[in-house]
């Protein structure tokens, strides 16, 4: 009969020998800014659906959004894209959003919910 500090030592080999090891994906945050209170960014708002996306409201394809998004007036405050996914939006909906806006120079974005 085996002795249980056997199984037990057996069992942390299995465990130690069957796990895998992954590096956790790295997400860089922004740093407070040296803004005042008078200098918040423009807000604009981009709704993402499964099969739409809109910017504050109005109908907008991905490809052509980060132009849409070059053209909105800057007034030297800079631009800060809330993006709101719906429950029918994918994560890869999201990605590929996100690889659109960075093509937006000076763009920050928040994802809600």
């Amino acid at each position: 009969m085996t002795s249980l500090i056997d199984v037990i030592f057996l069992l942390l080999l299995f465990f130690m020998l069957t796990s895998t090891f992954s590096k956790y994906g790295e997400v860089e945050l922004m740093a407070a800014g040296q803004a005042t209170a008078g200098e918040a960014p423009q807000r604009l708002f981009v709704q993402l659906g499964a099969e739409s996306v809109s910017l504050n409201g109005q109908p907008a394809d991905l490809q052509s959004l980060a132009g849409l998004l070059r053209s909105q007036p800057d007034d030297g405050r800079g631009h800060v894209v809330l993006i709101s996914p719906d429950e029918s939006a994918t994560s890869q909906h999201l990605v590929d959003l996100l690889a659109e806006l960075r093509q937006v120079e000076g763009l920050q974005w928040v994802v809600l919910g």
